[in-house]
């Protein structure tokens, strides 16, 4: 049920009938819901579809999106998802309907006027990632003090792993732990800076992209070894219990079979 706010010309916060009324960055909205049940247009389905792609991704980093927005929906009546989403719809989305996708190289995490990250790279080093980025000493004493935002990609999985204040501008480098059922799959990666407080955030910068790790040789009889050895043990197993089971079968039938004991007939009369 919905309620009265400042009168009866006033908004209103809650659900009346298929209207919402909530309050965003202290402005009052009022939005519809429902489903439609009009057939999808071409241009309809067309958007969907790049809704579709633009959530997919999203949705796993929206912690990292709502820090990296927040700034630039200040004093607006839009939220900060809607604005990743705007974004990313317009300009990170490519292909046709109904096979979209998203460029990654063009995604966007985070938007403002601080100094970006200069030149970044990325390597993998066993269970993390180490991210390096180019510092000059003639970055001014503000800068210098920035924090690192880091956030990793899994587009196989739909995971992600971030950091939301990290090293330090002036530091060059930072490492990001992901864990080993991660540390082979393929990723994205980006960084964006911040400052302590929280006052200004720097646009992301797309650092690269890994792909998934091929195993190597040694690796690879590693894991057929464990194979073998978890087969070896199954088959143990079954064999165990086949012939516990044959056991007890035996010595149930034998003592089913056992023959009946002699009876002694009696004697014929003469």
């Amino acid at each position: 049920m919905g309620s009265l706010k400042n009168g009866l010309f006033g908004g209103f916060h809650g659900r009346v009938g298929n209207l919402v009324g909530y309050v965003l960055n202290g402005k009052s909205i009022v939005r519809t819901i429902g489903k439609s049940t009009k057939p999808l247009s071409p241009a309809r389905m067309i958007n969907c579809n790049r809704m579709t792609v633009v959530n997919k991704f999203l949705k796993p980093i929206h912690q990292f999106i709502k820090l990296g927005f927040q700034l630039k929906v200040i004093d607006t009546d839009r939220n900060y998802y809607n604005e990743a989403v705007s974004y990313h719809k317009k300009h990170a989305v490519t292909g046709e309907y109904p096979n979209a996708s998203l460029d990654y190289s063009k995604a966007m995490l985070s938007m403002g006027s601080l100094l970006a990250a200069e030149k970044p790279q990325i390597t993998r080093i066993g269970e993390e990632i180490e991210f390096t980025w180019e510092f000059s000493e003639r970055v001014s004493g503000e800068n210098r003090n920035d924090r690192a935002m880091l956030l990793i990609y899994f587009p196989d999985s739909e995971e992600e792993k971030h950091i939301l204040s990290g090293a330090r501008r002036s530091e060059g480098k930072d490492r990001l732990y992901i864990g080993s059922r991660l540390a082979n799959q393929r990723m994205e990666a980006y960084i964006s800076f911040i400052k302590d407080d929280g006052s200004e955030i720097s646009d992301s910068v797309y650092v690269g992209s890994i792909e998934k790790a091929a195993l190597k040789g040694e690796e690879i009889k590693r894991i057929k070894k464990q194979d073998s050895t978890a087969v070896n043990r199954a088959e143990h197993t079954k064999s165990s219990i086949e012939a516990m089971g044959k056991t007890r079968l035996s010595a149930k039938l034998k003592s089913q079979l056992q023959p009946y004991p002699k009876r002694k007939l009696p004697d014929k009369p003469n």
